[in-house]
């Protein structure tokens, strides 16, 4: 694999390396991506995770939730990809992962500074008292999961219409500027804002190493070393050297 052996030393020698990840690492653990080829939104209407629709229909965004999200995510399995960077942080050379995706696979593999910049399926928040729940420890088969308060229970995660928790956000923003490695992995670089993130971390002179099937949003803009591999592929190389 050209450059391997040359990007896997610029990592080693990185003072603050972090990863930003999107649906494209967790794809060979089963998990569709919502947009492209075979993508989520191809197959189902979104609108069951519009804000305003599950205020108004939560029984029947619940039912699409279960179906579309719980059930597979909640059987997913961690990677090669999310294993080796979770072993790069273990060796004190990967600081953060910014991810977008919701699935907790990172933290799964071993992984301990994440921030998961669209929220989480492993936790729930209740509408009204704001009481958070750990999705494992909570009956969500009921057709409308409630909080002992009485209030309705949503996947804390962002829905359509809904901002970036602040403090994912200032945490994410933090990293961007102060990283001076970007691992890039499966992301097409075109949610916004989470798109942003590496191009601030561009400017404050990080170099950027990104793994994708697809040229994306920052390959021709940003990206210093490309690799247009599955991420598996490239971290079972890239493993080879640490």
């Amino acid at each position: 694999m050209d450059n391997i052996e040359l990007v896997a030393d610029l990592i080693k020698k990185s003072k603050f390396a972090t990863a930003f990840t999107g649906a494209g690492i967790s794809v060979e653990s089963g998990i569709p991506p919502f947009t492209g080829s075979g993508g989520l939104w191809n197959k189902y209407d979104p609108k069951f995770i519009e804000l305003s629709f599950f205020y108004a229909n939560p029984k029947k965004s619940w039912e699409e939730m279960r179906k579309i999200f719980f059930n597979s995510m909640g059987l997913a399995k961690p990677n090669k990809a999310h294993k080796v960077l979770a072993k790069l942080e273990k060796l004190g050379i990967l600081k953060a992962i910014i991810t977008q995706n919701i699935d907790g696979l990172h933290q799964a593999a071993g992984s301990k500074e994440v921030v998961e910049f669209h929220g989480t399926i492993n936790d729930l928040i209740c509408v009204d008292c704001k009481t958070k729940y750990k999705t494992k420890d909570t009956d969500i088969s009921k057709d409308i999961p409630r909080c002992s308060c009485g209030g309705i229970l949503k996947p804390d995660f962002v829905f359509y219409g809904e901002g970036i928790n602040k403090n994912n956000y200032n945490k994410a923003d933090v990293l961007a500027n102060k990283t001076d490695l970007v691992i890039i992995v499966g992301t097409a670089g075109q949610v916004m804002p989470a798109c942003y993130l590496p191009f601030i971390s561009k400017r404050s002179g990080a170099k950027i190493i990104e793994i994708n099937t697809l040229e994306s949003a920052f390959t021709n803009q940003i990206t210093d070393y490309f690799f247009p591999v599955k991420a598996t592929e490239f971290f079972t190389e890239l493993e080879k050297f640490f």
